[in-house]
């Protein structure tokens, strides 16, 4: 999480995915071992509820191993697109003050959060484009900006599509970092913060003119729900589920029950 100056941690948890095994301080993030097989393959991962400090997991964390990931069958690794999935966990988990789900947003609502202001992103990335990890999670204050503004010649000349958000702010300073990816864009409506978009990708951290870009999930309501039907008919109907893009892992979608 790049900041224009040093920010508050926040005092909440999030979940987050790791790959047992790799040194510690060393986010899970990126592509594992470059392949697309490894990736995908459950044994590689697992997820962490409840975590607010990387090095010292509470008494309210939970851990879970993955049962399987559905990946969006039309990702592509060189542009993004898509970059989506959902992964199932092997057991439930309770809900708690520290886990608990998100929300998507009606249908009806997500027009007007895809134009708001009070929106936030969260993770343990670097706080600043080559600086460290941070070890606690952190909170920015970002802004859902217009398309044609972060599409034009000055920003990222066309890459986005109607599939993805641009949020963070214009001037540069506040911006989702390396080992952000895969966290959750969340907007506020009153008593409620809803889901909006997953950090996908951006040019460098806090840059002017190059805010971060996110997955839109507005976009994929119809995928999510057919594979969150797929996960119920498991044998064991109360597995919780998370998505995440595939760039990294950290941010709970819904539970399914």
């Amino acid at each position: 999480m790049h900041f224009p100056e040093d920010a508050p941690s926040l005092e909440v948890s999030q979940a987050r995915l790791e790959q047992p095994g790799l040194v510690e301080g060393v986010p899970a993030h990126g592509r594992v071992g470059g392949t697309g097989w490894a990736l995908r393959n459950p044994c590689f991962w697992r997820a962490v509820l409840g975590l607010h400090n990387l090095h010292r997991h509470g008494p309210h964390t939970a851990k879970r191993r993955i049962r399987r990931i559905l990946v969006h069958s039309e990702f592509k690794s060189e542009t993004f697109e898509n970059d989506v999935a959902v992964f199932e966990l092997s057991s439930a988990v309770q809900s708690s003050l520290h886990i608990q789900p998100i929300c998507l947003p009606p249908a009806p609502l997500q027009p007007q959060l895809e134009n708001g202001s009070d929106c936030y992103v969260s993770g343990w990335g670097r706080t600043a484009e080559k600086g460290k990890i941070s070890p606690v999670l952190k909170e920015a204050r970002v802004e859902i900006l217009p398309p044609s503004l972060c599409n034009s010649s000055e920003g990222y000349a066309g890459l986005m599509d109607h599939r993805v958000l641009c949020a963070g702010a214009w001037a540069g300073g506040t911006d989702t970092c390396q080992g952000d990816s895969g966290g959750p864009l969340v907007c506020y409506h009153p008593d409620r913060y809803y889901l909006i978009g997953i950090a996908s990708f951006g040019v460098g951290c806090g840059r002017p003119k190059y805010p971060g870009i996110y997955v839109r999930l507005s976009q994929y309501r119809t995928w999510i729900k057919t594979k969150l039907k797929l996960t119920s008919r498991t044998p064991k109907p109360t597995s919780t589920t998370l998505t995440l893009l595939l760039t990294v892992a950290h941010t709970v979608l819904t539970q399914t029950f």
